[in-house]
């Protein structure tokens, strides 16, 4: 019914531009594919994507392990912990992207995309032949369930991009129309990238407080064939996928079967691995990669080594201070732990300093910034914020860098120095402030992060010879998951990644409006209005110059804000893998598996 009345208010509304003369939907133009800036890569007529092996056999298996549990198979709401692979593998959008871009995303369940003149609207067509697993057709009233739905139910992620639509309409038997409310030229393409759901399995269930009740219907290439909760999901590829032979998919979804194994932490993973459980995995120490990875199968010549190099940026990976906690509220004391965490020394101890660190949000790629000081548009940007900007944001600054001493008697020094300006002071060996009460916080990390565990014992060994004694708290992945969305914790293990088009995830990362949401992403709970001032500018920029200069002052607000502790980078995936597990000689730009692997490679024995 709902559809009835959309179609006929646009089709009334069509009639009356026409017979006015005034401009109206036929104006637009229907495209194959849309960029965030310029014009997709790929003409309309465009075979495959550049990373797909078009002639490659379909059949074999992927098995992959992960560390840690699962209690839901709904990765689109923020109770439960999911499988993350599901998101990605389990569902499809209206768009599809390539990873050889930086933003360009191309048809899938839609056959075309259209915009107005300045993008504050965009229509998708959806294909005729796209189907459900279970036969039913894709239609717009499942397209717009599924909007609905993630906007007002779904996880925080989803709801700020809901916000800025102003209108969601149907427009034709398979159209439909989303108006803006808001300038943001990425809008039109984050729309296109939203899961869609079949909308009669959800009817009389409760989709925000689903978990494992629910094996989830849907149009993708894979489908759950089963599962134990907390211990494995197997997808298995289906023969009656609608899309096999649409360009965009050529190549891509030749695996038969991809499953998940789950492990209590990453040594019995690796073991697992060691003993054929498993047929892939990621390292990314590349100390362990070097000096573990000589084991019989690899000498035999039956696992491969591979080494994929990306071009995108480092992102950030490290250990993010809640601001919102007393303990961290001071940059000072962010700084003092900066001091205090012996990356030189941590770095030779896990990875043989094989490992660069990240030294900004954005390094590794054109977006990040310079280390001196600000320079012409990033400077212009940045100093009508300079009264509320930190020490370093436009004079200059880099990470501290310690001796590569186990004592790193200078910076424990200098952290010391620094929480005394915060007013915190050593006393008869204990760090207290003025009043006599001790300064402590508490790290939460997940059961099974060894590596982040290894680190943080070293850490706590410099806190100690300052007088500090944080708690160290292990918990399972469903507790962690809990708290972590709650901002209980005072400082965990973060991880974020950053694309070379970055866009309205900015907001949800460290935008001021998500620092007080349950579940965002901006853990460190940040509030800047420079921060909220760069990210506008980069959503709206019409200029390559100016995108890249509001991206750079960002970076600077980031960095210089003290929030996360940086480890080291990986700007190489390092993937063992069976040999019978291929992958083409084009790598895309995001060359990295957790976006495509499963997808591009193949099985030949």
């Amino acid at each position: 019914m709902m559809g009835d009345i959309f179609c006929r208010r646009a089709v009334a509304a069509v009639l009356v531009a026409a017979s006015l003369g005034l401009p109206g939907i036929a104006e637009a133009e229907p495209q194959h594919g849309i960029a965030m800036y310029g014009e997709p890569a790929l003409p309309p007529d465009f075979d495959h994507l550049p990373y797909a092996n078009p002639g490659a056999p379909t059949g074999g298996r992927l098995v992959m392990g992960e560390t840690g549990s699962f209690d839901s198979l709904n990765p689109h709401i923020l109770k439960g912990t999911v499988p993350w692979q599901l998101l990605f593998l389990a569902y499809e959008s209206l768009m599809g992207r390539s990873w050889d871009e930086p933003f360009t995303l191309y048809g899938l369940l839609a056959e075309s995309v259209e915009t107005g003149p300045n993008r504050e609207w965009v229509e998708f067509t959806l294909r005729p032949e796209a189907h459900f697993s279970d036969g039913s057709p894709v239609t717009i009233e499942d397209v717009m369930w599924s909007y609905e739905t993630l906007g007002t139910e779904g996880h925080p992620r989803y709801r700020g991009t809901w916000s800025q639509i102003e209108s969601m309409e149907q427009t034709g038997p398979r159209s439909i129309r989303f108006t803006f409310n808001t300038d943001d030229r990425e809008l039109a393409l984050i729309i296109g990238m939203r899961p869609i759901m079949k909308k009669a399995q959800w009817d009389g269930r409760d989709f925000a407080s689903s978990g494992l009740d629910v094996v989830p219907v849907t149009s993708a290439p894979y489908v759950i064939e089963s599962y134990e909760a907390g211990r494995y999901v197997t997808l298995k590829r289906d023969p009656d996928y609608w899309g096999r032979d649409l360009p965009f998919m050529k190549g891509q979804a030749n695996l038969d079967e991809i499953r998940m194994e789950f492990f209590g932490d990453g040594t019995v993973q690796f073991e697992a691995f060691k003993a054929g459980e498993l047929n892939a995995i990621r390292e990314n120490n590349a100390e362990k990669w070097l000096t573990q990875y000589d084991f019989p199968a690899v000498q035999r010549g039956d696992v491969i080594k591979s080494e994929i190099g990306h071009g995108r940026p480092t992102g950030m990976t490290g250990f993010v201070m809640n601001t919102r906690r007393g303990a961290f509220a001071d940059w000072r004391v962010r700084d003092a732990m900066m001091h205090a965490f012996n990356f030189e020394y941590i770095n030779e101890t896990m990875t043989g300093s094989r490992q660069p660190r990240i030294t900004s949000y954005f390094s590794n790629s054109e977006l990040g910034m310079s280390h001196g000081p600000a320079e012409g548009r990033v400077r212009e940007m940045l100093e009508p914020f300079a009264d509320d900007l930190l020490p370093g944001a436009l004079d200059g600054y880099t990470v501290p860098e310690g001796d590569g001493t186990a004592r790193n008697r200078s910076n424990i020094r200098a952290a010391i120095d620094r929480m005394e300006e915060a007013g915190w002071t050593v006393q008869e060996g204990v760090m207290k402030n003025a009043a006599g009460q001790p300064f402590s916080f508490e790290i939460v990390l997940a059961q099974g992060s060894g590596e982040e565990q290894s680190i943080i014992d070293i850490f706590v060994q410099a806190l100690t010879r300052m007088g500090i004694s944080p708690r160290v708290t292990v918990i399972d992945a469903a507790q962690y998951n809990e708290r972590v969305n709650a901002f209980d914790f005072d400082m965990t293990f973060f991880r974020r990644g950053i694309s070379l088009s970055p866009g309205n995830e900015q907001r949800l990362y460290w935008g001021s409006e998500a620092a007080d949401n349950i579940g965002s992403r901006n853990l460190m709970g940040m509030k800047s209005e420079a921060a909220d001032a760069m990210i506008e500018t980069l959503l709206n920029a019409t200029s390559q110059e100016d995108f890249i200069a509001a991206s750079r002052a960002l970076d600077r607000i980031l960095t210089t804000g003290r929030y996360v502790i940086p480890i080291y980078q990986w700007n190489v995936s390092r993937i063992a893998h069976v040999k019978e597990l291929k992958y083409p000689d084009h790598l895309p730009v995001y060359g990295d598996w957790t976006d495509w692997m499963p997808n591009a490679w193949w099985w030949q024995d």
